[in-house]
């Protein structure tokens, strides 16, 4: 599956996050109720969701800095034997 980029998917949940405040503050104004609508539709398409808020949501979380994952060593080929510590005493 092809991932938006992070860039894109910002700019959208910027504009969805915008509308919404000004239709939460102006419930009655129809032209922010459809921008609002028209922004919550285009983060659905571009995060793969049928609903703006859980679009809005996984918009979020694909934004949020990533931890990098712990390294695991390479698994030893079939036959090879781990070598037992060589301890001094």
């Amino acid at each position: 599956m092809l991932k938006p980029r992070e860039t894109d998917v910002a700019r959208h949940l910027a504009s969805y996050r915008a509308w919404e405040r000004r239709l939460l503050a102006v419930p009655a104004d129809l032209r922010a109720r459809e921008r609002f609508e028209d922004a919550a539709y285009t983060l659905c398409v571009l995060m793969g969701t049928r609903c703006g808020r859980e679009a809005a949501d996984t918009a979020e979380n694909y934004l949020r800095p990533r931890t990098p994952q712990p390294t695991r060593a390479a698994p030893r080929s079939a036959g090879t034997r781990a070598r037992p510590a060589h301890h001094t005493t």
